[in-house]
């Protein structure tokens, strides 16, 4: 096993990833804003720990440059950075939707190129994005997330069609419901149900879409649990 970046790291679904990858052998690179909250996933998982703003074109060559300098090549890169403002359209700051999306979709963007400079000389690789149900349908007072998650599955598609055929797999991962971490007042009634994704869950489910053999590549899955109405 060669590198993994994994943007926008943190707890929850991310820190799944970084483990499991890790225990495939994989060696790590781990950006985020803060990277104080990722000490002891650093120390788990021996990742390289990199600060970074996803929307700003430097900091993110910078993540790279530090893959570079890791054993192996580029095998995986990880896109999961999304912000949102609600409101509704005459309520909303410019400046803050202008933000949102940066982060949401032309962040993924810079990722998505730094990672195929890397992997297109290989003939190999994963390019994996987080998307979310508002990637698929906008909801009310939710115009600015729906414009990144939209832009980014829309990155997703473009680049599957360009770089499947290159070798370079591509994957858009569409979460429709929520992740556990964010559901930690529920009941333990509400937790049997399944009523939320398991991080350790979907990123099994990320594992096993970068083990597909390329003459039956997807682009694209939904995943929910099975009590959630779509």
């Amino acid at each position: 096993m060669g590198t993994a970046v994994i943007i926008g790291a943190g707890e929850g679904l991310s820190a799944s990833l970084a483990r499991k990858l890790h225990a495939r052998g994989h060696n790590l690179v781990l950006a985020a804003r803060n990277i104080n909250k990722l000490e002891s996933l650093q120390k788990e998982t021996n990742a390289t720990l990199i600060s970074c703003d996803a929307s700003n074109v430097t900091d993110m060559e910078n993540v790279f440059k530090a893959a570079d300098r890791l054993a192996g090549p580029l095998d995986v890169a990880i896109y999961n950075p999304s912000a949102r403002v609600r409101g509704g359209i005459t309520e909303l700051d410019p400046d803050a939707v202008k933000s949102a999306v940066l982060t949401t979709s032309f962040g993924a963007f810079l990722m998505a190129q730094q990672a195929a400079k890397r992997m297109l000389p290989n003939g190999s690789g994963s390019i994996l994005f987080t998307g979310a149900s508002a990637g698929v349908k906008g909801f009310a007072n939710s115009s600015t997330f729906a414009m990144g998650k939209f832009a980014l599955r829309g990155l997703a598609q473009s680049l599957a069609r360009e770089l499947h055929p290159q070798g370079v797999h591509i994957g858009h991962f569409v979460i429709d419901g929520g992740i556990r971490a964010s559901f930690k007042s529920k009941s333990e009634d509400e937790k049997n149900t399944d009523s939320a994704l398991e991080p350790d869950a979907i990123a099994d489910s990320y594992l096993h879409f970068i083990d597909q053999p390329r003459s039956s590549w997807a682009w694209e899955i939904e995943l929910r649990p099975w009590t959630e109405k779509f």
